[in-house]
């Protein structure tokens, strides 16, 4: 009896272990990630796409190539959104929805990442990470709730360093419910650099890039690149003028959709900074001169026209190639414009900025006290070198996208990011999907701490950011120089709760 119990035993063990051999070769493990067992959930899953009892804003636009008028003599085939550079502006009110239908009518994939806001994940715009690039004849609808007021631009994310180059990008604005401020005029000023004598040269071949020529501004290759710069995609006397009666205050809203630092010069006592980067900044009644804006940057600028004839706001940036006199925006009183009757700025030609991004202390801050002990310390080293085959690349701890070291993050982490740039080109750096505070510079501790969404990075210096993991997802963390992102300057924070469907 023993031994017939056995013999059943060893017979059921045997079907059993041959079952499950027949599940394993049947079984299908492509679609499936194996640290699934660990609770990760696909990115797609965070997003909630119940917008009942909330007003919604639609737009349409179209991804399509179109000959622009830069000025009367320089015509170029750019690449739009809704056939103007900028694209078509666009307008929220605080907390309703945002729907955005982009019909692609390229022949190359598009998609449109919404640069500085808090959104759902899969609404991003990052295409292989976010989501799938929207291919030529095809459509796909963004939607995601404004919830942050401010000053903010669209553009795309696919092959960014010509695509956003091309003019692939246009403002955003989401409207505060309840402003204490009552400005007569709002305007728009998109600044931008370009190539119209051909081809844009290369980063890679530059004559002397890794020589000391680049030891000075970290402008070297921005400067070598572009010979032509813009207001809102025109130059010279193609540039608007802006009308602001005498004793008016205008709300000017400046974004830097280039790759090279502006330096905005006003007259003496006429304009104020207000916002940065769509944070409020505080407001010590303080007059500035020149304001300088870093590729990727916002800025809010409120002015009042003092005066009864034309004047200039300048770029005063060194800009190359391109005619540094032909930067100039004119305000006038009214459109009857008589341009032998400027008013003559006696503020002198200093070009070192009075406000930068990092200058003027954020109203509102993420946290009160600088955090003693981060959750994730990350120290982020920015440089350049030669790759075999590749040519220059740029950096971020000795290695390229996507072999560069993600930060690792879960969800409520407490996250310091030490940046250093140790190369010879500035690196306007970049973080989606969340807001940083910024706390030091060169280990000198700010009084009064900014709140950002992207820093720009000179030769030699560091800064020690802030931010926490309050939003989950896959999100990018690159230059903004979009030149050094394609190069390889680029690294994700990586919620460990997530992974995306979309990598390849």
């Amino acid at each position: 009896m023993r031994q017939l119990i056995g013999s059943i035993i060893i017979v059921l063990l045997l079907l059993l272990l041959y079952g499950g051999y027949q599940w394993y070769q049947g079984a299908n493990f492509s679609d499936t990630k194996p640290d699934l067992q660990n609770g990760e959930v696909n990115i797609e899953e965070l997003y909630d796409s119940n917008f009942e009892d909330r007003n919604v804003t639609e737009y349409n636009l179209k991804a399509e190539q179109v000959s622009w008028a830069i000025n009367s003599d320089t015509t170029i085939e750019a690449w739009t959104y809704n056939g103007t550079v900028p694209g078509e502006p666009l307008r929220v009110k605080e907390g309703d929805v945002l729907k955005v239908n982009l019909q692609n009518d390229l022949d190359v994939p598009v998609t449109i990442h919404w640069h500085g806001l808090i959104l759902p994940n899969v609404m991003d715009g990052v295409p292989d990470l976010t989501q799938e690039a929207v291919q030529p004849g095809e459509t796909f609808t963004y939607e995601f709730i404004a919830n942050h007021p401010g000053t903010y631009w669209y553009h795309s994310h696919q092959d960014s360093a010509l695509q956003v180059d091309k003019g692939l990008y246009g403002s955003l604005v989401i409207e505060e419910k309840k402003s204490e401020r009552n400005n007569e005029n709002e305007e728009i000023l998109i600044l931008d650099e370009w190539s119209t004598d051909g081809e844009r040269e290369s980063v890679t071949n530059m004559p002397g890039m890794m020589m000391g020529s680049m030891s000075g501004d970290g402008e070297a290759d921005t400067k070598q690149m572009y010979d032509t710069y813009t207001v809102n995609g025109k130059s010279g006397e193609s540039i608007k003028p802006l009308i602001i009666k005498e004793g008016e205050k205008s709300l000017l809203r400046v974004i830097n959709a280039g790759y090279q630092i502006h330096r905005l010069k006003f007259p003496e006592n006429v304009a104020k900074v207000i916002a940065f980067d769509a944070a409020k900044t505080i407001d010590k009644n303080n007059q500035v001169n020149v304001i300088e804006i870093a590729p990727g940057e916002r800025v809010d600028i409120e002015i009042e026209n003092k005066f009864t004839e034309p004047w200039y706001i300048e770029d005063v940036s060194e800009t190359g190639n391109g005619d540094q006199s032909n930067v100039r925006i004119p305000i006038v009183i009214d459109e009857k414009v008589d341009f032998n009757k400027v008013y003559q700025d006696k503020s002198g030609k200093n070009l070192k900025a009075d406000v930068d991004g990092t200058s003027i202390g954020s109203e509102v801050l993420l946290f009160d006290k600088t955090p003693k002990n981060p959750d994730v310390d990350y120290t982020m080293d920015l440089n350049m070198g030669m790759q075999m085959g590749e040519g220059m690349v740029f950096q971020i701890n000795n290695e390229v996208y996507p072999d560069t070291p993600p930060i690792e993050v879960v969800e409520g982490d407490i996250v310091k990011v030490t940046l250093t740039n140790n190369g010879r080109l500035n690196h306007p750096m970049h973080l989606h999907g969340h807001r940083f505070q910024v706390v030091s510079k060169n280990s000198q501790l700010y009084d009064e701490p900014m709140v950002k969404d992207l820093i720009n990075v000179e030769p030699g210096e560091t800064y020690e950011i802030y931010f926490k993991a309050d939003n989950k997802g896959e999100w990018l963390f690159h230059c903004h120089d979009n030149n050094h992102a394609d190069r390889g300057m680029i690294t994700v924070v990586d919620y460990q709760s997530v992974y995306s469907p979309f990598v390849n």
